[in-house]
């Protein structure tokens, strides 16, 4: 019996559903009549790291300097300058430092419908559909060294120049640009390339409880039993699954609060680390500094 299959009754079902909805971005990010948005980040500066998370969008993250590791579903890259993810609807990823390194980015946003989802036209019929019902995998990874990278590179770095200078007629070659990358990656598609989606469905779970739960006391054994597996099996599935160990993430989704909260609220030291999950101030300095370089305080008073 699955894991969903479980939550017998219709309030659990409800509150799985909610659970599961915390990490699915629901953010709109941009006017709907040019679903087209570029968000220059960088990390650990702007984000101590970016949790795991899902959406309704397309999302290409290209990396423009420095280094890093991206996850998207079960696979975790390390990336580099001149490399390009591609993320596509429903597929969880996320972002965060190596080793303290910076890494700036941009995340380039918008909805597979900007490109035209009429159920009479062709490239729907042969394309945005069976993409979106997962019967086609595009690469999700395209590094310096794939053959497409240089090409999608200039597709992306015009489509910039494009969007800042705003000339007339520059949302046409936006699309366009668009429409050439996609035709680029349509040509190295793949049908037989389908992605675990019960495992899928359960990290999602996971990662859920984490984000509505992450200040309380959360354990191995109680959201193992929720998943259906012994505490030895979950902690090696949930390492399989994010390249990290359960203790470890939460470790660091509870200090990315932290520092998140350092940087807007004025509460203090102690109130933050424990509305964030800590109970010792000692352990909580301790891991701050080791995991971001700093002590809390030097975080706080630092500039940005």
């Amino acid at each position: 019996m699955s894991f969903l299959e479980e939550k017998s009754t219709m309030s659990d079902t409800n509150q799985l559903k909610e659970t599961i909805n915390a990490y699915h971005e629901t953010k709109h990010h941009s006017d709907k009549m040019f679903a087209y948005n570029v968000y220059p980040c960088a990390i650990p500066q702007d984000f101590f790291f970016v949790s795991m998370h899902w959406q309704d969008s397309v999302e290409i993250i290209y990396i423009k300097q420095g280094e890093g590791y991206v996850q998207i579903d079960l696979d975790t890259y390390v990336a580099k300058a001149g490399d390009i993810f591609l993320i596509l609807p429903g597929h969880i990823h996320g972002i965060r430092h190596r080793d303290r390194m910076r890494m700036e980015y941009e995340n380039i946003i918008f909805d597979l419908s900007f490109l035209g989802n009429s159920l009479f036209d062709i490239c729907s019929h042969k394309y945005w559909q069976p993409l979106m019902n997962e019967k086609l995998s595009l690469p999700s990874y395209i590094n310096t060294e794939h053959p497409l990278n240089e090409k999608i590179r200039f597709h992306l770095d015009t489509s910039d120049y494009l969007c800042s200078k705003k000339s007339k007629g520059y949302e046409l070659a936006v699309k366009g640009n668009l429409m050439n990358i996609f035709s680029l990656l349509f040509e190295m598609s793949d049908t037989s390339k389908v992605t675990g989606t019960a495992n899928i469905a359960k990290i999602k779970f996971v990662l859920s409880k984490i984000e509505n739960h992450y200040d309380k006391k959360l354990t191995i054994d109680s959201i193992a039993a929720d998943c259906g597996y012994s505490a030895s099996h979950f902690m090696r599935w949930f390492k399989e699954m994010t390249g990290t160990s359960f203790t470890e993430y939460l470790i660091e989704y509870r200090l990315g609060k932290a520092a998140h909260e350092l940087k807007l609220t004025n509460d203090t030291i102690l109130e933050i680390a424990q509305r964030t999950g800590f109970d010792n101030i000692s352990n909580f300095n301790r891991l701050f500094k080791k995991r971001l370089g700093v002590t809390p305080s030097h975080f706080r008073n630092e500039e940005a």
